[in-house]
């Protein structure tokens, strides 16, 4: 049994996406993000940098529990562990490896300043909201520019690449990204959105999406990106 703690964002999606479609036995434990959860000592253990999704594998290797942060080291992880989504050919797994490694630096970071300064920074500033809207818009491109190229981004196979990026090219037009003007991602987009365990992955802790997405307030907005989010642990 693998205990997922998340939440309802692009980086928790895809490690539920990932556990349905490997169909590995897992529950979930909600971290409530807006309320400081991540700041907890037992959630601390697993994830020291106090981000969503971590994990407890209670069989892991050897059969000894093992915990683990970062969701692109958990994909790493569940592929390896399932053996599925991780292409076993050498030249198409290197390639699914490098444009994971894309996500977790690029399309992660980027979109999420974008998001940050589009709809929750307290000042609306013109130039990070240009700055990040515009990068956000040329790892889009660079992304249709390869989907011009092949099925699924790593290959002609669906793998942990495309479970990566996918989440977060949901609500793209947060992030000023219309999909409309990138066909070849809309295409990718619309086929994986349409898989049945893609559907139920991203309908994982449905229950607290109308809380996850709501207004902030003083508080959830100090928790996330005031001097909560900054003091010494």
């Amino acid at each position: 049994m693998i205990d997922v703690y998340s939440w309802p964002t692009p980086n928790g999606h895809k490690v539920h996406i990932m556990l349905e479609e490997t169909g590995l036995k897992y529950r979930v434990h909600g971290i409530n993000i807006r309320q400081g959860d991540q700041f907890k000592p037992e959630f601390l253990k697993i994830s020291p940098n106090n981000r969503i999704p971590a994990i407890i594998d209670h069989d892991g290797p050897g059969g000894r529990p093992i915990s683990l942060f970062e969701s692109g080291a958990i994909l790493l992880y569940l592929a390896s562990k399932a053996g599925k989504y991780l292409p076993l050919d050498m030249h198409e797994r290197w390639t699914c490896m490098q444009w994971l490694m894309w996500q977790m630096s690029g399309i992660g970071p980027m979109f999420g300043q974008a998001n940050h300064f589009r709809r929750y920074a307290k000042e609306k500033m013109q130039y990070p909201i240009d700055r990040y809207t515009n990068e956000a818009n040329r790892l889009t491109r660079v992304l249709d520019k390869r989907l011009g190229e092949s099925r699924y981004t790593a290959s002609d196979e669906y793998s942990i690449a495309d479970i990566a990026i996918f989440p977060w090219m949901r609500g793209a037009e947060n992030r000023g990204v219309n999909l409309e003007e990138y066909p070849n991602v809309k295409r990718w987009f619309d086929e994986i959105n349409a898989r049945p365990a893609v559907q139920r992955g991203v309908k994982v802790l449905s229950e607290v999406q109308t809380v996850s997405q709501a207004p902030h307030d003083e508080k959830s907005w100090d928790i996330l990106f005031g001097k909560r989010q900054f003091a010494r642990r």
